[in-house]
């Protein structure tokens, strides 16, 4: 027992000489200070998005016949008004031709009825009567022709082809999904915003839609062009708490296809960000603190919260003001509550020639 008293008090003896040893190596050590600098900087966002033609439709069949010919093929670009399907209407040319006879018919009859009408042989409701005759004629011969120029489905727009389910030979119904076609010359990308990060915008409503934004692709390369942002949606998503971007991209080379997803980034522009080195930081259970010196050349830690990372610097959202003095070296030989010396230097000294965007 006394054996372990003598041991407590031995160790008790060797720390307290430590700490005395350190402190008194803080007392005449002189560390470097300075406060935050408080700066406008732009900070790279990042959102998930979502890529989706400039048109996107479905091609549909408009009229029930025998898929008699396929044009084209999956994933070809056309052109506008190119043919793509051709529906053969069973007995089209007979009903063309029987519709044809009739209008010629009551052409000839109108003809008739309008010299008898002009001799008084007959009155003239009498020519009324074959005149409305033949203006239905006349329709339903204008019908049958649309009925098979219709037969003939084209592309309404240039773009690029999706699947073809049906095979040459199938019986088509009305409204049957023949393909889609994507105009892909210029790409909508769709990504979601923070409020926070959309409040910032708006502190720039001039210069936002002019902001270069960058996509990144799924295998992380990343796009050749820029895009643009065009608009923002009229209301958050309660759910999520954040609002709907729409962003164009020039897409000449036909890389990005409808459906794909990727990556937006663009720089969001923070004023009075306040921005402190990264060495003047340490780590302790997951959480970030610095050594801020008081009046009384005391040293306190105090936990930070860090908003965003930059080359050499952090962006502090909670936990120092403009004006807290603390230390940027040396913060090892430091522990709560110690007395140093300090040797001031300027904010922008302290940031050095770290890489910020700095306005």
């Amino acid at each position: 027992m006394v054996r372990r008293i003598c041991f407590l008090s031995l160790l008790s003896i060797l720390l307290w000489s430590c700490h005395s040893k350190k402190t008194e190596e803080n007392t005449k050590a002189v560390f470097t200070a300075t406060t935050p600098m408080v700066t406008n900087i732009s900070l790279p966002q990042s959102y998930v998005a979502n890529i989706q033609s400039l048109r996107n439709i479905e091609v549909r069949s408009q009229q029930e016949g025998i898929l008699q010919q396929i044009y084209v093929d999956e994933g070809q670009m056309v052109r506008a008004g190119q043919p793509l399907f051709r529906i053969a209407i069973v007995g089209e040319d007979e009903e063309i031709a029987k519709a044809k006879s009739a209008q010629e018919q009551a052409e000839i009859d109108l003809q008739n009825t309008s010299r008898l009408t002009e001799n008084n042989i007959v009155s003239p409701n009498a020519r009324r009567m074959a005149k409305a005759k033949y203006q239905s004629a006349t329709a339903d011969y204008k019908l049958a022709v649309l009925h098979k120029r219709l037969s003939i489905i084209r592309a309404p727009f240039s773009g690029v082809l999706g699947r073809i389910p049906q095979k040459v030979g199938s019986f088509i119904q009305q409204d049957d999904l023949l393909t889609t076609l994507s105009d892909n010359s210029k790409m909508q990308v769709y990504f979601n915003i923070s409020e926070s990060d959309y409040l910032d915008l708006q502190q720039h409503p001039q210069l936002y839609m002019q902001l270069p934004l960058k996509l990144l692709l799924a295998n992380g390369s990343t796009f050749p062009a820029r895009g643009s942002i065009k608009d923002i949606s009229g209301q958050f998503d309660n759910a999520t708490g954040t609002i709907s971007v729409r962003s164009l991209f020039a897409n000449p080379q036909g890389l990005l296809r409808n459906g794909q997803s990727g990556t937006v980034q663009l720089l969001v522009q923070k004023k009075n960000a306040i921005v402190i080195p990264q060495e003047a930081v340490y780590e302790l259970q997951d959480r970030k603190y610095v050594f801020v010196v008081d009046k009384n050349n005391v040293a306190h830690q105090r936990q930070i919260q860090i908003s965003a990372e930059l080359t050499g610097v952090y962006v502090i959202s909670s936990g120092l003001t403009a004006s807290d003095h603390y230390l940027i070296d040396g913060i090892q030989k430091v522990n709560d509550g110690d007395h140093v010396h300090t040797r001031f230097v300027t904010p922008r000294q302290s940031i050095k020639s770290n890489e910020i965007a700095i306005q």
